[in-house]
Formats: C-alpha cells, structure tokens, sequence
C-alpha cells in the first residue's frame, strides 16, 4: 500500500512547489508593480503647501523621504577641521581656538563670539544666541538664517524685493520679532529651494538674484556656468534670471550659492554681494575697494581697533572659491557632493541631510572617483592639511604685522606715516580671512586657496617692513 501512495505523494510535492513559485513569482510581480508605482508617482500630495508654508514639517507630509534626512541636520557632525565641536549646547569658539583670529577681528563683533558651525536645523538658533546680538546688528543678517520671504513681501506690500531693501535700516531685534510674530521663525526651509507647486529647484532671495544680475553682466570668465555665457552672447534686453534660464545643474549650486557666499550686511546701506567684477578673492577686494557709503565714505567692514587700519571682513565665500575649483569647471554641483542622490525604494532622491562630503564619502565621492575610501580620505587630508598650514603661517605674519605696527605707533609714528602699513593690512587680513571663512579648510579650490593665502603672508610681510621702516629712527 506504501508503495501504490508514492506517486500520490509525488504529485503533492510538485503541486506543492508549483504553488510556491507562483506565490514567489506573484510576490515579485507585485513587488514590481508597487515599485514602478513609486517611480511613476514620487509623491502624493496629501496637504496643499504655498509660498507663505514656512515650516518644513507641513512639507514632509507631502515629501517625508526629504523631510526625514533634513531633520538629520540637528545632528552633532564632526570632521577633522570642522563641525560641531563643543558642547551640545553651543559649537566650540574659533577664537578660543585660534587666538590670532580674535586679534585679527579686534574692534568687531567677531571677537566677541565667532564658534563652530552646526547643521541648518540650527542656523536661526544660533544667530539668535549669539553674542555678537550684544552689539547692534541690522536686519539685513536674517537675509540668510530665516524662511524670510513672506516677511519681505509683507514689509513691501507684495514686493519683495522692495521689503528685502527695507530691513537694513531695522534693528535685528525689530526684525526678527516680526519674522515670530508672523509665524516664519524656521531656518533656511523647502519653500526657499522649490516651487511648491512643481517642486522645481528655483532661487527666492533677493540679495543672489540683484548679485546674479550685476555678475552676468560683467565681463569676468565664467566658464562653469554656461547659461550665463549663453546669455551673455544675447542682446541682453533683459537681466540674466538664473530662474529661467539656469539648468538644473546649475541651479543645484545656485540654491546654495543663495547664502553660502560673501556679502556685506549692515545699517549703512542694503545687503550686497560683491560681484560686478567677478569671483576671485582680489575681483570682490577690487569691487569693495571702488565702494562708497551713502555719505562718500570709502567702504570697509570695521576699523581696526589696535592699528586703525579699515578692514574688509569676509564671510563665507563658499560659493565663490568653489567657482575657481576643478568640481565646478567639470559640472558637479554644490549638491551633488552635500545632497548626493540615494535610493529609497525604487524613488531617486537628494540625501538632505546637508553635511561633509567626507562623512558619507561612498556616495559623494565614489559615484566619480572609484578609490577606496581610504585612498579618499587621504587625499583630502592633505589637501586640507597644507592649506591648515598656509593659513597660520599667513596668521603669524598678520601678527607680527600688528606688532611692528604697534610699535611704531608707540614711538610716536603718525597716522600718515603709517597709511601704507595700515592699507597693506587690509589687503592681507582680507585674503587670509577669505580662506579662515570659507568653510572647506581649501579643498573647494586647493590650488587657488594656497595662492590666496600666500598672497596674505607677503602682504603681512610687506606692512610688517613698512611698519618697521616707518618707525626707524
């Protein structure tokens, strides 16, 4: 009997193993449909989110992949020249740090409180609670820490523009109440990147798209934005908009390029980006040095409070050192480094957790370079570790520049005999500035890094002569 039930039994396995390859089979044509689903349709629109829906939170409804990275931001990061480095309470002081930037940012605000940075989720936080608050500021310095927009086109009745050119002649305290009051408190947020419509990459602040104008319209090479070279070989009738006219790789950097830059912020005038005359280090000085206050005055940032010298203070020039760097000519984007792309199902999507490229090394770097990590690392490192070099040596030369000159005013030398030591002062702090306030320790432009700050240690050391030469008897 055992026997007769052997083929019976024969045909219950197959049966058996049919059924589960057509269950396998059914799973995985399913798991495919569901996953081509995802492609087809990225998102569903659960909320409706417009140009005054500040608060990320209301986005991650619709969007919750990005939504979920961003608030990666709040995390501590740490690499080997910068991040969060103090307590969790506040980043470590760079003036503490470094003391030769304290000395160099005497008679300014910096001195008082210049820390570490930490991730956008903090970038209004921390403005709010710094010290530098405990001397007067303008308006102007939400420009870039705040989901402002709203604001602006409320002080310009709908213009935006117009209430942008407002807020330099408020306080800070003044404007950043009106910023809580209606609602808008947010760092840096969804809607300030993307049409919330389309969801398509766009600029909003004013200060980028007046400097874009005023950029394309010069004559500096620009030969990593090729939409700018493209318009400027139009009859240019209208301003070069990057809205319009950018492409998307381009507007992957501009929306970056909205804040990570150099500009001048304060209650004399309205918030500028120093671009007529290109973006090199010597092209914005050149730009700066052909400035006038309202009342004629020669523009400058500060007036030194050891030497008298009026100094040019750099903020962080990101974007522009970038410009000058191999990544920019070869087309890679702000974010293909620091938003590199990531999978997540079977959608596409930018990783915005907005961080060093060399903390996630496998995706922003071996997409392009197919070296170990290791190999990456430590190319980077010294990279990073000459241009760490360059900068203290340039900031030991600007001290001793300030010795000769404190010496010689010691001696009784005048304000006039000392004027070509004071205006090589301010050509040296402001390129080794340039550098110690970008925030790629060099690596953005190595080569174009070192000559800056080479620049900055022989113009110290041309107004250390000139000092000493002044006060010889």
């Amino acid at each position: 009997m055992a026997q007769k039930n052997r083929p019976y039994r024969g045909y219950a396995i197959v049966m058996l193993v049919s059924a589960g390859a057509a269950a396998l089979a059914t799973a995985l044509l399913v798991n495919i449909f569901t996953r081509k689903e995802e492609a087809r349709k990225p998102f569903v629109r659960l909320v409706e989110v417009g140009e005054d829906d500040t608060d990320p939170a209301k986005w991650g409804v619709n969007w919750p992949r990005q939504y979920d990275s961003y608030q990666l931001t709040a995390l501590a990061t740490r690499t080997r020249f910068g991040g969060h480095g103090g307590s969790e309470a506040l980043p470590e002081e760079k003036i503490e740090r470094d003391p030769w930037l304290k000395r160099m940012f005497a008679g300014y605000a910096f001195s008082i409180d210049y820390r570490d940075r930490r991730g956008h989720a903090y970038m209004l936080d921390d403005q709010e609670l710094t010290k530098r608050l405990t001397k007067p500021q303008t308006g102007s310095c939400l420009h870039c820490h705040a989901s402002v927009m709203p604001v602006y086109r409320k002080l310009g009745e709908g213009d935006a523009q117009a209430g942008f050119e407002k807020t330099y002649a408020m306080s800070y305290q003044d404007l950043n109440k009106v910023v809580h009051e209606m609602g808008h408190a947010h760092p840096v947020s969804c809607v300030d990147c993307h049409d919330p419509q389309t969801m398509a990459l766009r600029v909003t602040r004013p200060g980028f798209i007046n400097a874009m104008h005023v950029l394309a319209a010069g004559d500096a090479p620009l030969p990593h934005l090729p939409s700018v070279e493209r318009w400027r070989k139009t009859d240019r009738e209208k301003p070069y908009d990057p809205n319009a006219l950018a492409s998307r790789t381009e507007m992957r950097s501009f929306v970056c390029g909205q804040c990570h830059v150099e500009y001048y912020c304060s209650s004399k005038m309205p918030l500028e980006y120093p671009w007529s005359k290109g973006l090199r280090a010597e092209q914005i000085e050149a730009h700066w040095n052909q400035t006038k206050f309202p009342d004629g005055e020669r523009f400058y940032d500060y007036k030194h409070a050891e030497s008298g010298a009026e100094i040019l203070k750099a903020q962080h020039p990101e974007f522009e050192l970038w410009s000058q760097g191999i990544h920019a000519r070869s087309g890679v984007s702000c974010a293909d480094c620091h938003m590199p792309y990531q999978r997540d199902g079977a959608t596409k999507v930018s990783d915005h957790w907005v961080r060093s490229p060399m903390l996630n090394l496998n995706r922003a770097c071996q997409t392009c370079h197919h070296f170990p990590e290791e190999e990456i690392k430590s190319r980077v490192e010294v990279i990073q570790d000459r241009n760490f070099q360059l900068m203290q040596r340039a900031g030991k030369a600007l001290m001793d520049q300030l010795d000769a000159i404190a010496e010689a005013k010691k001696r009784g030398v005048t304000a006039e005999k000392l004027a070509p030591a004071l205006e090589l002062q301010r050509q040296a702090q402001w390129r080794l500035d340039f550098i110690a306030a970008e925030n790629s320790m060099g690596f953005h432009a190595p080569q174009e890094a070192a000559k800056v700050l080479a620049e900055a240690t022989d113009l110290a050391r041309q107004g250390e002569i000139a000092a000493r030469k002044a006060a010889a008897p």
